[in-house]
């Protein structure tokens, strides 16, 4: 049997309606969120969240798949340019810190920011601070990026830049809390993803680590999960023909000794 979910759906919906590189963010947005959709179970618990200069709540928590697709369908027209992804993020690990169990933050857009008063260094802390919140990104405009890569003289190597950076957040993000990053070019590559994320936040295993070092200091301690054989050397799995079959392993880098007081 599969594990209901607790999830908070954070989509970028920001941009200018004249402009066809926005419409291309947001056709992106709107088909991973269908997407994501489609495949809830009737116990799992979804919000619908997006940004542009703020956030906005388009549908609360609820077990109601329909209430979800019909949130999607309400987005037609962005209200502003600004993408100010780490408030957005900020606010969304305070809103999901007060539920219990376990919760994932399903983001979904450019990775750019553009004006949040809250820093990288800040949102980084709070990602790292947040014990039982996994994160997944996925990433907008690859097939348009992919296309103009390299073009535009120096203003389009300032905009390559600046998505190289927007892909590293999104990729920390997620690598922080033992989720995973995703960048696909292709909009068939949308159900495929949300596949992959349903089976493993739906069948996980949970390892319990005791730490040698008992001080509650605050500090941040590095944590690497490794598969190994019963002589300590790492594990090899085969198919039916004896070809290596590569895995990942998808775990937190590390953990905060004591979460420190904001």
């Amino acid at each position: 049997m599969e594990a209901p979910i607790t999830a908070l759906l954070l989509c970028e919906f920001a941009g200018s309606v004249t402009s066809q590189r926005s419409y291309i963010f947001n056709y992106d947005m709107l088909n991973a969120a269908w997407a994501f959709a489609e495949q809830l179970r009737p116990q799992d618990y979804v919000a619908l969240m997006t940004y542009d200069m703020r956030t906005h709540i388009i549908t609360d928590f609820t077990q109601d798949k329909r209430q979800v697709q019909d949130a999607i369908r309400m987005l037609q027209i962005p209200g502003f340019s600004e993408r100010n992804m780490f408030d957005a993020l900020y606010e969304a690990t305070d809103r999901l810190s007060r539920i219990e169990g376990r919760k994932y933050i399903v983001l979904v857009g450019s990775g750019r920011d553009t004006f949040s008063k809250i820093t990288y260094d800040k949102i980084l802390q709070k990602v790292k601070n947040t014990h039982d919140i996994t994160i997944f990104t996925i990433s907008t405009g690859g097939a348009l990026r992919a296309m103009t890569e390299g073009t535009g003289g120096f203003g389009g190597q300032m905009r390559d830049m600046d998505y190289l950076q927007a892909d590293n957040e999104m990729r920390t993000f997620a690598k922080l809390t033992g989720g995973t990053w995703y960048s696909p070019k292709f909009e068939a590559e949308f159900p495929e993803i949300f596949g992959d994320i349903n089976k493993t936040i739906r069948s996980k295993y949970e390892l319990v680590y005791h730490p040698s070092n008992s001080k509650q200091d605050g500090s941040y301690r590095k944590l690497r999960v490794e598969l190994v054989d019963d002589e300590g050397q790492p594990l090899r799995f085969q198919d039916e023909k004896h070809h290596p079959l590569k895995y990942d392993i998808i775990a937190r880098d590390g953990y905060r000794a004591r979460p420190e007081v904001e």
